[in-house]
């Protein structure tokens, strides 16, 4: 007999943690290959978590409601060894990779130390830099301090190996305020192969102390969102007549996301005016025409996903992240486009490689990823890897809006709604009044790479881009 550890699968781009909903299984229960064993969440979308392999669930490490990083052992499944072999020939199971197998101790077993493991760097690259392990506690820490991944490096820790703990980065962050450093040689011990695999594989082939520690800086890590987000174990005193409801999950987690954002970026927001008069009457003349062809209903979101695309090649550092005082160009251009719930929350699936495709393309995925969103059908993939993001707030009828910067981009665009109004054009004969199609549009920018000057003319030019749209062009 074998046993196969199902891991807490990498969900997407910036993930570090998923909450557990549900489990289907528990331990005793049999399981079946791909068969869903329990339902997790992250801040961005709800997904299925299944078995890597067929056998008996042997243990359960987590509960409901508890904080998993990615990359930890969140349950065993005994199988035969034979047969889990047989049906994953390339010996890799779950395109996620989410699993290690070893043989159980005994006389002619492998030793503990000698595990083999199947999991990917890029599965831990999360919470692992080289042989150090990193909490999702220290690297929230880092990230809203502005410490990046090779400062955090040269941080001399006091856990276990040289790790890096809660107090050792607050007093990094604290003697760097004050002009002082802490910082200095990192001492990881012993780099043959079974502590490397050790070290990979925290949590999961050390004792169950080695566990417990990690479970305890995910709670740590709740607790600190809750502090940010303004929550308090004080009991408070409402005066007068109130109704007190409790902030859902999905809720919670767009409210910390907020407020980090804030923490993270100076925020810049610049605003300019669009004549769209001929992208409005050319969509009023081809959209029933273009629904029977194409068997789907254009909106206005794909067009402007069109004239952003166009522009952001002009200005490639709307499409970057920032990672220390490093500029991070994306050179695939992946556009999130916020949908708002029927639960009232927001999510924003991406739209990938949107510079690829046509007018037809990108209504398609529109319509698709907007109808997924509605229903709760989104996959994790999804929401993952957006490089900019456009919100719609004319949609609910406002003239403008001030977004909040989908982090890690740099850029986010918000279109307000069209109104008819009178507006002096220049023609021929001169200046005279009309009636024309206007929309405010506006663009919050982090102002530590984004200045004014290149956020107004990128602005400018995607309002530009909407006014010269051609009323003459075929579907």
């Amino acid at each position: 007999m074998a046993v196969v550890e199902l891991l807490m699968p990498k969900l997407g781009e910036s993930i570090m943690e998923a909450t557990i909903l549900k489990w289907h299984k528990q331990s005793g229960d049999h399981v079946n290959m791909d068969e869903t064993v329990l339902d997790i969440a992250t801040d961005k979308v709800d997904s299925e978590v299944p078995s890597t392999a067929e056998g008996v669930i042997e243990e359960t490490f987590y509960q409901v409601n508890d904080v998993v990083p990615i990359g930890t052992v969140i349950a065993r499944i005994k199988t035969n060894s034979e047969e889990f072999v047989s049906a994953s020939p390339t010996g890799l199971g779950s395109p996620n990779n989410s699993y290690r197998m070893h043989e159980p101790m005994g006389s002619d077993q492998t030793d503990p130390s000698e595990v083999v493991s199947t999991v990917t760097n890029s599965t831990n690259r999360s919470i692992l830099n080289g042989n150090r392990f990193y909490s999702p506690l220290v690297l929230n820490i880092a990230a809203s301090e502005g410490i990046s991944m090779n400062e955090l490096e040269k941080i001399q820790g006091t856990g276990n190996e040289g790790r890096v703990t809660k107090k050792d980065i607050l007093q990094y962050v604290s003697d760097r305020k004050t002009g002082r450093s802490s910082a200095g040689p990192v001492q990881i011990g012993s780099k043959d192969t079974s502590s490397v695999n050790d070290n990979r594989n925290f949590g999961n082939n050390q004792s169950s102390a080695g566990r417990k520690e990690m479970q305890e800086d995910s709670e740590n890590l709740s607790i600190a969102n809750r502090q940010n987000t303004g929550n308090s174990s004080m009991q408070t005193v409402y005066s007068g007549n109130v109704e007190i409801i409790e902030m859902d999950r999905m809720r919670k987690l767009i409210a910390q996301h907020m407020v980090n954002s804030k923490q993270t970026s100076p925020h810049v927001t610049s605003f300019s005016e669009s004549d769209v008069t001929n992208l409005v009457q050319w969509r009023d003349r081809i959209k029933k025409e273009f629904e029977q062809r194409e068997n789907e209903k254009i909106t206005f979101t794909p067009l402007f996903i069109e004239a952003v695309v166009k522009c952001i090649k002009k200005y490639p550092w709307l499409n970057s992240s920032i990672d220390g005082d490093k500029l991070i160009v994306k050179k695939d251009i992946n556009i999130g486009m916020a949908t708002a719930l029927p639960s009232g929350n927001l999510i924003v699936p991406v739209i990938k490689n949107a510079d690829q495709l046509n007018l037809v393309g990108l209504t398609k995925q529109v319509n698709n990823l907007a109808n997924a969103a509605r229903n709760n059908k989104l996959r994790p993939d999804d929401t993952a890897g957006g490089t900019f993001t456009i919100t719609n707030v004319g949609s609910f009828g406002s003239i403008m809006g001030t977004p909040i910067i989908n982090q890690p981009q740099v850029a986010i665009l918000a279109i307000g709604a069209i109104k008819k109004r009178p507006v002096v054009i220049e023609t021929a004969q001169g200046d005279s009044i009309a009636i024309r199609h206007m929309m405010m549009i506006s663009m919050s920018y982090d102002h530590r790479i984004i200045d004014g000057a290149l956020g107004a003319t990128f602005l400018n030019a995607v309002a530009k881009e909407l006014e010269n749209f051609d009323a003459n062009r075929e579907i």
